[in-house]
């Protein structure tokens, strides 16, 4: 792996992220708070300069390998998030909140460590909105349009930062495809404010949480987040959309322009997601009602459930004080996920499908030894190797949840919120129980825990294998520091051509 290759192209891209602080500096100019317009301007130039500094060798490779790929999505994280947190360290939070709340942004986790929203100005709120903006579709767009002009095909971050699970193509031509999707997810973005303003939201936060909606991400400018509104139209508006940031942005873009008008009915993945979303919000609505639901009952069910399945995160109302019963619903959904190629977290409904469906195989090649039973998903048989590669992932997923809640018992917290907290930053839902619940914050973790979870949602982000395996010793050994070197095949690196000209 060529060190200088794979600093050079996270720093174009940071150069390319640091422009987006000229907006909470306009914001802040514009509300006369000079403190924060200062605030950002130094940070965009910050960023600027170090994205300039790792830039400054880079060259155009001819080939790029598979480990150099996932180094650069895995150090683009890293690198951004240090970036995004400069404002909040001008702002006053020390380090390990002011990182730990910009990596919740960048991954759209929408974990806080804000436990009074009134010393804040809107530029700051914006900004938070905006992290999760860029971090939730839009950034795997913004990698594959804009890679190929930088020298490298996007397909190869594109594949090290998307599912190894079967998934829709929106076009054989990657960079096309990714320009529908970024043009998708824009236009879901201005609905949803325009749907928000329409119920009576002002304009600033109906922006703000449109932003946040369509990443899946939940941080809200309100400390009680969408509870603080008390308005059920402003509800009912971000459950459609919060379904829909949670559905496979690809197929969303073939249905809304006719080329597959009938493809949520057909698509096995989307009809698995809107069952579990009804069922499991008419099964929530009945407990809360004690029976049949009423409209408040059904309007709380699918507004949490549509959240935490899409792992939006927000909240209308403190779920903490429901009923056990009502919040095993909740938990379920959490681990559940949104689909392949949403701005969902989680371990995403398709792999849910494909371990059902590979346990089925199973149960009957135990009956029948000697039959020969395909796998198949959309009409296709699922090959061997993305069978383990799903499996893996859920492994990986369920011991994470695991070792990581274990760990912060270890380090003091109690268990109901550790675990709680461990689903929440691992899956990138945001919101846990009780101490970490939908109106309460993670502030009272101590340094080294917020840490810890701030590697949690690096790791989940990047669903877990593109970070492990970049700790694999055949990596480290081939580390070496020159951006050209040896570009031939071999190895556990395999390579990637870049595109030419």
């Amino acid at each position: 792996m060529r060190l200088l290759l794979v600093l050079g192209v996270i720093g174009q891209l940071l150069r390319l992220f640091s422009l987006s602080l000229l907006a909470p500096a306009l914001l802040a100019a514009a509300d006369g708070t000079w403190r924060s317009f200062l605030s950002f301007g130094v940070s965009g130039a910050l960023g600027g300069l170090i994205g300039s500094v790792l830039a400054w060798r880079y060259q155009r490779p001819r080939l790029f390998h598979r480990a150099e790929a996932m180094a650069v999505v895995a150090g683009t994280w890293l690198v951004v998030a240090l970036v995004a947190a400069i404002p909040y360290l001008f702002a006053g939070l020390p380090f390990d909140a002011a990182i730990f709340e910009a990596m919740s942004g960048l991954t759209t986790t929408g974990a806080t460590i804000l436990a009074d929203f009134s010393l804040y100005d809107r530029s700051f709120f914006l900004w938070r909105a905006m992290t999760q903006w860029f971090g939730g579709l839009g950034v795997i767009a913004l990698f594959v349009v804009i890679l190929p002009r930088i020298g490298i095909a996007g397909r190869q971050l594109f594949f090290a930062e998307s599912s190894s699970a079967p998934g829709e193509d929106v076009s054989p031509q990657i960079r096309k495809g990714a320009s529908k999707l970024w043009v998708l997810y824009v236009a879901l973005t201005v609905a949803c404010a325009a749907g928000l303003m329409l119920s009576g939201m002002p304009l600033y936060e109906a922006v703000v949480h449109a932003f946040t909606t369509l990443a899946a991400g939940g941080f809200s400018p309100n400390g009680a987040s969408i509870a603080g509104y008390h308005n059920p139209s402003v509800e009912w508006v971000l459950v459609l959309f919060m379904f829909l940031a949670g559905a496979s942005f690809p197929l969303q873009y073939k249905v809304f322009t006719g080329s597959a008008p009938l493809g949520f009915f057909k698509d096995e993945e989307f009809v698995m997601y809107a069952g579990v979303t009804l069922a499991t919000s008419l099964l929530l609505a009945a407990i809360l009602a004690g029976g049949l639901p009423d409209e408040p009952a059904l309007r709380a069910a699918f507004f949490q459930i549509s959240s935490l399945i899409s792992s939006t995160g927000f909240a209308s109302t403190d779920y903490n004080l429901w009923s056990d019963s009502a919040k095993m619903v909740l938990l379920l959904v959490m681990v559940v996920g949104g689909c392949a190629g949403s701005a969902a977290g989680g371990p995403k409904v398709v792999r849910h499908l494909l371990v059902g469906r590979h346990l089925l195989r199973e149960l009957r090649q135990t009956l029948h030894p000697r039959a020969v039973i395909p796998l198949r998903y959309k009409g296709r048989a699922v090959p061997d190797p993305v069978i383990r590669a799903v499996f893996a992932l859920a492994v990986l997923y369920i011991g994470g949840y695991f070792t990581l809640g274990l760990l912060l018992v270890w380090m003091g917290t109690p268990m109901v919120t550790a675990f709680t907290a461990s689903v929440a930053c691992l899956g990138n839902i945001g919101p846990g129980f009780d101490a970490v619940g939908p109106m309460g914050n993670f502030a009272a973790f101590s340094a080294a825990e917020k840490i810890v979870l701030t590697v949690a949602m690096w790791i989940g982000r990047l669903e877990i294998l593109t970070v492990v395996a970049l700790l694999h010793p055949d990596v480290w050994r081939g580390i070496r520091l020159g951006s050209r070197g040896s570009e031939a095949r071999g190895g556990a690196e395999g390579d990637l051509r870049g595109s030419r000209r």
